[in-house]
């Protein structure tokens, strides 16, 4: 069994196999992208609740490994040259995975480049924009009497769902004919954007059909459906 001790994290959250991965994590969109890309490839982990409503990702343990105190988080028992490593940040974790296995990224060097641009279009742009938007919609709706901030996240809301839906015209997946790191990063984001902030009609989901139709396609992958859920939600 690898050892795992030097990493503050799993003191807190012990792992029942010290020789799989371990997933620190909440069901958030940008949560769900890793358990989601692990199901995908079917490596072995198990998955902890980091439950953000209790601030867990602040505890000294999880800031240890991730600094910047957001989930998800890893631990690799089996990193670089077979040692153990810790990775944060959604986006920097698939692309580890994905180069882990060679798997859910393109293998020649032009595809890879352009699968890790619209990665980090999602990381850069559509996570961020649809978070302050959702934010402004559903959660201060009440508390904001200045329009602005609604209405310049969700001209940006728009335009990114554009960019998209331009990209997808054509194709079954962003990068074509292969389901990659970059449906996987992006689709939990539009998927709340709809589902969770309740914000399809205000910013005219549905005549992005493209996007619309690519979600769908998404949703039911099989690794989707059970990621999604990974780890479970607190019970209330």
């Amino acid at each position: 069994m690898a050892d795992l001790s030097s990493f503050e994290i799993t003191k807190r959250w012990k792992p029942a196999n010290s020789d799989i991965i371990q997933l620190y994590s909440f069901p958030t969109p940008n949560g769900v992208k890793v358990s989601i890309a692990l199901e995908e490839l079917g490596l072995p982990y198990e998955a902890h609740l980091a439950n953000i409503m209790e601030n867990d990702q602040k505890s000294d343990g999880f800031l240890a490994l991730n600094p910047n105190g957001k989930i998800p988080s890893i631990v690799d028992p089996h990193g670089p040259d077979d040692a153990p490593v810790g990775i944060f940040e959604s986006g920097a974790i698939l692309l580890y995975l994905a180069e882990k296995t060679g798997e859910l990224i393109p293998s020649d060097a032009v595809g890879r480049l352009e699968c890790i641009q619209w990665l980090f279009f999602q990381m850069a742009g559509v996570g961020p924009m649809f978070g302050q938007y959702g934010h402004f919609f559903k959660f201060v709706a009440d508390k904001v009497t200045d329009p602005y901030p609604t209405e310049r996240y969700q001209n940006e809301t728009i335009r990114l769902l554009s960019v998209l839906d331009q990209r997808l015209d054509g194709r079954q997946w962003i990068m074509g004919d292969d389901y990659t790191i970059a449906d996987i990063a992006t689709f939990p984001w539009v998927r709340t954007l709809r589902d969770f902030y309740g914000a399809g009609e205000a910013v005219g989901l549905d005549k992005f059909t493209h996007v619309t139709a690519w979600l769908e396609r998404c949703l039911e992958r099989p690794a989707s459906q059970k990621g999604m859920n990974i780890p479970a939600r607190p019970q209330d």
